[in-house]
């Protein structure tokens, strides 16, 4: 009687055990399973590629363990370059890697996260979006309204003004000129009398080495040397005040969101994070060597006279407020980033030292 007493129990603390035991090993037999993603991207190669897609792939199946594989396509071999978005909401591709200012035709709010020439500088929008909110915004913005996961992945500082055939110096200069851009500074450069358009990356040098843009704008100084625009237009023209800051955005189906363990999605959170500080620390130490190489190639740089940038941020302001008066998702962004950046005014009294040069 006693042993069968205590055969009983053991049954019965055997099958507590079990109870507990089970959905553990079914978790970890879950987040054990490997899913290989296919990500659609609006580049044909350098950097954005390079540093952007192809070094988030690598991150996020070594923290995984190689439970997440991602297989990344140029731009065009998943569906169109400037659409990418709108490949991974329909389930072309299980991810994206875009610029999320490319959407800018269907919601302007876009270049409020991907930057235009309204914005802070990178290192602002970096606080603002890890600290102040920002990416809270970011998030909950693509989810609504369009229809996808999305995450910071990758930025970069200020981008070159314009690799031009021509000298671009004075508000006069800007005059007609063919321009290769994209997002809002479509609309603004159009006010200040360029004659803008629109076309993806791969196809931008064949088009300015054969006279059918007169300039174009793309990337930041180190950026821009693999796209070799330096050999087909003899000047460099700087600040980028049209773009002083680019975030750039991985963007996931829902469907394959959902499909990922809380703690992988955690990862590839923290991949993705990972990607934009490191992008930014190597251009900017790149970027301090480019202008060199520029100027060796033969480049003749130009810097903008002031008239061209204030009426630049003028242009821009102007334009950000008209949106926000048809737009309530823009008129959120931008009275979130204005608050911010309030706060941040006279920063630089207690950040930067003059030191002799």
């Amino acid at each position: 009687m006693t042993k069968s007493r205590f055969s009983r129990r053991g049954a019965l603390a055997g099958a507590g055990v079990g109870a507990l035991v089970a959905p553990m090993v079914a978790a970890s037999r879950a987040e054990a399973q490997t899913m290989t993603l296919k990500m659609a991207t609006s580049w044909a190669g350098g950097p954005l590629m390079d540093i952007g897609a192809k070094a988030f792939a690598e991150k996020i199946e070594f923290l995984t363990d190689g439970r997440i594989k991602v297989q990344v396509f140029p731009a065009g071999a998943l569906g169109a370059a400037l659409k990418v978005s709108e490949t991974v909401k329909n389930g072309v591709a299980e991810m994206g890697h875009l610029w999320m200012g490319y959407d800018w035709g269907q919601d302007t709010t876009v270049v409020l996260f991907g930057g235009y020439a309204g914005s802070m500088d990178t290192e602002r929008m970096l606080h603002w979006i890890y600290e102040a909110g920002g990416l809270q915004l970011w998030r909950q913005y693509r989810d609504e309204v369009a229809g996808v996961v999305s995450l910071p992945c990758f930025i970069r500082t200020a981008e070159v003004f314009l690799h031009s055939r021509k000298p671009v110096r004075t508000l006069a200069d800007l005059k007609g000129l063919k321009l290769r851009t994209a997002g809002a500074w479509l609309d603004m450069s159009k006010q200040m009398g360029a004659a803008p358009v629109t076309t993806p990356g791969g196809e931008v040098f064949t088009a300015l080495e054969r006279g059918v843009i007169d300039a174009t704008e793309w990337g930041t100084l180190w950026e821009n040397i693999p796209e070799g625009f330096y050999k087909v237009a003899k000047y460099l023209i700087i600040p980028g005040v049209h773009q002083p800051t680019a975030p750039f955005e991985l963007v996931i189906n829902k469907a394959t969101w959902a499909k990922i363990s809380a703690r992988d999605q955690k990862l590839v959170e923290l991949a993705a994070k990972q990607v934009t500080f490191e992008s930014w620390t190597r251009i900017g130490q790149e970027d301090s060597k480019a202008l060199e190489f520029y100027v060796k190639a033969g480049n003749e740089v130009i810097e903008l006279a002031p008239e061209v940038q204030y009426e630049t941020k003028k242009v821009a302001l102007a334009w950000a407020q008209e949106q926000a008066g048809k737009n309530a998702w823009f008129k959120k962004v931008l009275e979130h980033q204005v608050a911010f950046e309030k706060q941040w005014k006279g920063a630089e009294r207690w950040r930067k030292v003059l030191v002799e040069n």
